[in-house]
């Protein structure tokens, strides 16, 4: 997947005056040598580049050289030092995409606990929140959707499949890739279990849209993808296509056949209506702040209930 349109941006006269000191600056932090960072930026004249881009194709901003390497010291020091936390690079990628890219944890929290987007840049293709379902990183993603991440789809790229295009969400890739509990925690958040889009420009740009369902049998995903799917209100009338051979596969499209000739039970449309008014209203993410007895909130969150031994 693409991650962003090169920009074709030119240096500022700013960063063209003062590219000695947006190089040195960028060395240091490189280098992770936080303490010259720290005295260079008690200096006016590295303040005035704190901001500025630099280095050579992907050019980005200090944030940008403290991320790419996972240099938490150097990254908490730009930020006190007044670093605008979602700074774009050239390709329109904020630090925080680039930290969920390079996987590093610490300064995720950092920049979010900072007020970065979750979302990153519109003008970027891809977004953290799908970055981290592709990759399967279960605890970035969690902490990107705690802070507000879109579960839905907001990707301007495509997947291409023997069928045609079809909307890659986060929770397209998660299944594709095999990222179970990252597919899971999607859901909990909200994802829509149909399209994962609630873009409908979107979706009339697709000549055929794939339900999540459809991708999940064409990939051979298993019976546990298809059943979170049933449990979380995916519409089992939706595939049209179902001709496949594998014993994956057969064993899912009977789990959906089942589904399709039994009507789900009222304590599941009980929760659905609930879990659907909580995301409408923004609050998917406070069931355990709900005032009701634990057993209820862990039904809400699709918990096992736990066995009473006599």
């Amino acid at each position: 997947m693409l991650a962003g349109p090169m920009l074709r941006l030119r240096i500022s006269p700013q960063e063209e005056e003062f590219i000695h000191e947006i190089t040195a600056l960028r060395q240091a932090i490189l280098k992770n040598d936080d303490r010259l960072v720290h005295e260079m930026l008690c200096q006016e004249i590295y303040k005035k580049v704190i901001n500025c881009r630099g280095g050579w194709g992907l050019r980005g901003t200090p944030l940008h050289a403290a991320v790419s390497k996972g240099h938490l010291s150097c990254l908490q020091i730009l930020l006190a030092h007044g670093a605008l936390v979602d700074c774009e690079n050239n390709k329109a990628q904020t630090p925080l995409f680039a930290a969920v890219r390079g996987k590093y944890l610490d300064c995720v929290l950092t920049l979010l606990r900072a007020g970065a987007n979750p979302n990153g840049s519109a003008s970027n293709n891809c977004s953290p929140v799908l970055t981290a379902a592709r990759e399967g990183d279960v605890e970035i993603l969690k902490e990107l959707l705690k802070h507000g991440g879109d579960v839905n789809s907001r990707s301007k790229v495509f997947l291409l499949t023997s069928s045609g295009r079809v909307s890659s969400g986060p929770l397209y890739l998660a299944a594709v890739y095999g990222h179970m509990e990252c597919f899971k925690l999607l859901l909990l958040y909200g994802a829509d279990p149909d399209y994962n889009c609630t873009n409908a420009r979107l979706l009339s740009s697709i000549k055929q849209p794939k339900t999540v369902l459809e991708m999940c049998l064409r990939h051979g995903c298993g019976v546990e993808y298809i059943q979170l799917l049933i449990d979380f209100g995916a519409n089992v009338y939706l595939p049209t296509l179902i001709i496949e051979k594998s014993t994956k596969q057969n064993e899912a499209v009977e789990l959906l056949l089942q589904e399709r000739g039994n009507p789900k039970a009222l304590t599941s449309q009980c929760r659905l209506a609930v879990r659907r008014y909580l995301k409408k209203i923004n609050k998917i993410h406070c069931i355990d702040q709900l005032e009701m007895p634990t057993i209820l909130i862990n039904f809400l969150q699709h918990k096992p209930t736990p066995v009473a031994v006599l």
